[in-house]
């Protein structure tokens, strides 16, 4: 009888964050495993075996052509009926960074229309490379990883990428906004900001994370697979601090024991 859900994290060429969000998936009691994308493609492991799949942060295949363009053009030709299918049973997907790249490039956001890209995570406005910690704010979603925590809710993450602006046009803007799908948008001090650094790449509205309308599919710049233990915050010396990766990771346990 399995007791703990299964997550696939996907592995391949310039992936760096796998052994981090290896460790917070565990840490949340999730089983996880580190899957290399020849594994799936020669059917030594089964998407199917998995409820949640996370496509982890780096530089996946160097962001050759474009951020995250080599790898989601390798699950659109090899895995779309896998992915049409986990997606259909009511699975989980997350991508962090470099995989919110590739779910944006594979267009499994906002809508699933996979292989037709909708949205962009652009060059970041100063044309620079950002590392450092950010604060973002909860915003009412279907967002299944976000659920137990309030709108309004303000939280921290380190962010570390070159082309995280969120870009969209004007109306499929408009229609993530009407269906409530931002899930976090950068702030200062509980507000939503465009300013800089607060907001460091500037994406429009101060969007850092979006999901799906089921709420099941979720993508965000910050790297919550590195906001796990209390000691790894700047400021964790001057009080208690809530790390949301760990509570992310929780939620999605927790729908997967009620729902699959």
């Amino acid at each position: 009888m399995q007791t703990k859900p299964n997550a696939l994290l996907l592995v391949t060429d310039g992936v760096n964050c796998n052994a981090e969000t290896d460790y917070a998936a565990k840490v949340a009691g999730l089983n996880a495993d580190q899957v290399h994308i020849n594994c799936l493609r020669s059917g030594k492991v089964k998407l199917a075996d998995y409820q949640l799949l996370v496509v982890c942060g780096g530089f996946s295949y160097g962001d050759h052509g474009s951020a995250g363009l080599v790898l989601a053009n390798e699950l659109v030709t090899f895995f779309k009926d896998d992915l049409a299918t986990f997606i259909k049973e009511g699975k989980l997907i997350v991508g962090i960074c470099n995989g919110f790249q590739v779910l944006a490039q594979a267009g499994l956001l906002p809508k699933i229309r996979l292989g037709k890209p909708q949205i962009t995570l652009n060059w970041n406005t100063n044309g620079r490379f950002h590392c450092q910690w950010v604060e973002m704010v909860t915003q009412e979603s279907p967002c299944v990883f976000t659920k137990s925590l309030s709108p309004g809710t303000a939280i921290m993450m380190p962010g570390a990428h070159g082309e995280g602006r969120f870009t969209a046009s004007e109306s499929i803007l408009q229609e993530i906004e009407k269906q409530k799908l931002v899930v976090l948008r950068y702030s200062k001090a509980g507000k939503p900001t465009m300013d800089s650094p607060a907001n460091p790449n500037g994406s429009v509205n101060a969007i850092a994370g979006i999901c799906d309308k089921t709420g099941r599919i979720f993508g965000l710049m910050p790297h919550w697979e590195r906001a796990i233990e209390e000691t790894q915050h700047p400021n964790w010396r001057r009080g208690p601090v809530k790390m949301f990766g760990l509570v992310a990771f929780e939620n999605a346990f927790d729908y997967i024991k009620r729902n699959l």
